[in-house]
């Protein structure tokens, strides 16, 4: 008797232990979320600045202008600048509004794709150590690999559609012309970018 009473209460104990974690592992996605939410927010206002400011070149030269309520503060961490932001397919657009830069081996070796939520942590001594926070949804296309000779630009062409890339992914690959290229492109939306997942090398 006593041997199912202590079972019963371990299984019930088990039970609210899962039932703990299930709980936390949620709400992180639940903050996780809405902190994406709130920098896409930040950026669809910041973009709507800008092309309000097309108009008038000085709206473009001031901004952002301050207490301007579309303005978002870059946080401080520890003496250190931190801001986030959304990849663009080359550089990133900080919640600030400002464009920040990404290194091209970055972005190649950890397959950014546009849509992708960076955070920049920018140190005392000037270092900009990106990660990546918040991947967005993704999809493998077989394309194949194209180069505007005038440019030095390559793409991925598949039917109709075209995403430039960027040239350290290709490079990395030893891709020539006409090689087959998995790119990875947002599972939503149109994208001008692309990030390569592997070249096939044509026969």
């Amino acid at each position: 008797m006593g041997d199912a009473k202590a079972k019963a209460a371990k299984k019930i104990a088990d039970e609210v232990e899962i039932a703990k974690t299930e709980g936390e592992i949620l709400a992180q996605k639940i903050e996780s979320l809405q902190k994406v939410l709130e920098i896409i927010e930040a950026n669809v206002k910041n973009a709507l600045k800008l092309i309000e400011g097309f108009g008038d070149p000085g709206t473009l030269r001031d901004y952002p202008q301050d207490g301007d309520e579309t303005e978002q503060p870059v946080e401080e961490e520890g003496g250190a600048r931190v801001v986030e932001g959304v990849f663009n397919g080359q550089i990133m657009i900080g919640s600030d509004g400002q464009e920040y830069s990404v290194p091209a081996n970055y972005a190649s070796k950890s397959k950014l794709v546009e849509g992708d939520i960076l955070k920049l942590t920018i140190t005392t001594d000037g270092s900009f150590i990106y990660k990546q926070i918040g991947p967005t949804p993704r999809k493998k296309v077989i394309s194949t690999l194209a180069k505007n000779d005038m440019t030095g630009e390559y793409y991925a062409v598949k039917n109709d559609s075209k995403w430039r890339l960027l040239t350290a992914s290709v490079t990395y690959f030893s891709g020539v012309p006409g090689d087959e290229v998995v790119i990875l492109i947002p599972k939503n939306g149109h994208s001008q970018w692309a990030a390569v997942e592997n070249i096939i090398k044509r026969g």
